[in-house]
Formats: C-alpha cells, sequence, structure tokens
C-alpha cells in the first residue's frame, strides 16, 4: 500500500493547476501565471496553513491525516476514484463504503461556487459541515477556525453550552427534533459508522434533550423552506429564508440562506458581500 512520498505531493500539485479558479468561487483576476489555483488558495479551501500545503507539495509532511487528505480532496473536486487514489498515495485506507460520506462531488461543488452572492453550506448525512463559501463564514463564521467535531451541527445544537445564533421561525423545539430524527435515519442507514455511533452516543449521555428526542418516536425529517433570524455580531439581525436542498446520490444537504430583493435583509446581505466582514468566532456555536 505505500507509495513514494513524492507521489502524494506531485498528485496535489496537478490537480491544483487543473482546478479553475472560478470553478473554486474565486474571481479570475488578471496576472495569473497559471490557470490553476495558488497554493494559498487550495490551502483557504482546506483550512490548512500554506506552509504545510508547500511541505506536502514538496515532500517534507509525510504523513498527512485522513482528515486532512479529505478536506483536500473535497478543495480540489476530485471524483471519487481520484479521491481513493489520493488517500493511498499518502498510505491511508480511502473511505469504506456502509459509512457517512464526506465526498462532495465536483459538479456539486462548481453549483455552490457560482451561488456565491449566497451563504451556502453543505452538510453530510450526520450534519457535519464539510463545504461552505465565503458569504457563509461572514454570516455565521470561519468554520476553520474550529476543529471538526465542532463542525457538526447536532454537536454544537445540544452540548456547546452557549446560545445558538439561528432562531428558526417555526420554533427551537421543531427544529431540534427534526435535527434528531435526521440522525436516527442516518443510523439506520450507516449501522457500521464508527464516527456516527459515537456521535450518537456521546449526544445521549451529555444532553437530556437529545437523550429525550432520541427515545421518541419520530419520522424522517421533511425539510421544507424556513424563515431564521441570524444574530450577526456587526451586522444585527438578519430575517432570511433558508432552504435545504438534497443533493441524489451523495446523500448531502446543501443548506442556502437567500433574501428577497430589495428588502432590508438583502440590503444586509450585500453589506456583508461588499465589505467581506465575518462573523466574529467567539465561540464555536456558529454553523
Amino acid at each position: 500500500m505505500a507509495t513514494s512520498r513524492s507521489g502524494f505531493g506531485a498528485l496535489l500539485r496537478a490537480w491544483r493547476d487543473r482546478l479553475a479558479p472560478a470553478d473554486a468561487g474565486f474571481p479570475a483576476t488578471p496576472g495569473r501565471r497559471a490557470p490553476g489555483l495558488r497554493r494559498e488558495e487550495l490551502a483557504q479551501l482546506a483550512g490548512l496553513s500554506v506552509d504545510y500545503v508547500l511541505r506536502l507539495e514538496q515532500g517534507r509532511a509525510t504523513h498527512p491525516s485522513a482528515q486532512v487528505v479529505g478536506a483536500l480532496a473535497r478543495a480540489l473536486q476530485l471524483s471519487r476514484t481520484e479521491r481513493d487514489q489520493l488517500y493511498r498515495s499518502a498510505s491511508l485506507l480511502p473511505p469504506q463504503d456502509g459509512t457517512v460520506s464526506t465526498h462532495v462531488p465536483p459538479g456539486v461543488q462548481r453549483l455552490a461556487a457560482r451561488l456565491g452572492d449566497f451563504p451556502i453550506g453543505v452538510f453530510t448525512a450526520d450534519w457535519t459541515l464539510v463545504w461552505w463559501n465565503s458569504m457563509w463564514s461572514a454570516l455565521l463564521g470561519d468554520p476553520s477556525a474550529f476543529p471538526v467535531i465542532w463542525r457538526n451541527l447536532a454537536r454544537v445544537l445540544f452540548t456547546s453550552g452557549v446560545a445558538f445564533p439561528v432562531r428558526p421561525e417555526r420554533g427551537q423545539d421543531a427544529f431540534e427534533a427534526s435535527i434528531v430524527a435526521d440522525l436516527k435515519d442516518a443510523a439506520s442507514r450507516y449501522p457500521a459508522d464508527a464516527r456516527l455511533a459515537r456521535l450518537v452516543q456521546d449526544l445521549r449521555e451529555t444532553s437530556d434533550v437529545f437523550a429525550r428526542l432520541w427515545a421518541t418516536e419520530t419520522e424522517s425529517a421533511q425539510h421544507t423552506t424556513d424563515r431564521k433570524t441570524i444574530r450577526h455580531p456587526e451586522i444585527g439581525d438578519i430575517l432570511l429564508d433558508c432552504d435545504v436542498l438534497i443533493v441524489p446520490g451523495a446523500d448531502l444537504r446543501m443548506v442556502t440562506y437567500t433574501a428577497a430583493a430589495g428588502s432590508s435583509d438583502a440590503g444586509k446581505l450585500d453589506l456583508l458581500r461588499v465589505t467581506g466582514i465575518p462573523a466574529a468566532n467567539h465561540s464555536h456555536d456558529r454553523l
């Protein structure tokens, strides 16, 4: 299973050069020396330091974790076959069938990147955030500032111990019940997924609310449009339409926040877009 140390770096460089900046959500600026992504852009997309990406490409960092390889595979918009090749080049086993997939198909990423005027986040079947755009970070805080464990919506919602900054119009109780119902559905479809089982066990042991909802007979949530108020620390409250779009065949949820054109809330989104004011990352409560 072992491969040369330079193989991993060569793959990173080749696939970075292949990916068009526009497909990754970056503007095509004049004076670019190469058609692909810059190293700092790949680092930003993967939530890694530029120095670490450089050391990986040069073969000086030789033992990337599965988490790092997965983040790079998503950032490079690799196919499943290419993703598995990247894992093997790092002497790691590719993700196995029967577990919650963190793979975001390239087409989904290209679509989301072209909708960059609006906050978009992509979640796995267990509600772990695996892809987001710059508007998502501006509205809700930069998820890369926190460990992956705190990018899981259920863990933040039930065990973070801080006030949740998103207030659903249909009520917090209904929102919490829908997330638990989704996790129940995921657990039934992925019984061999150790990470999902550990998440559920942690939540049952640490949250009375989660434990009560888990013990209640619930049906899988049917997500419809909901209006949610986002408490942004600089802009103030923003009332937005929240849609959850299911990606067939990938078991992903694309969450979008939009506002009607010409509304005051659309103006607040415009302000975030133009100024790039990020939501302050005061705690791990912003998803």
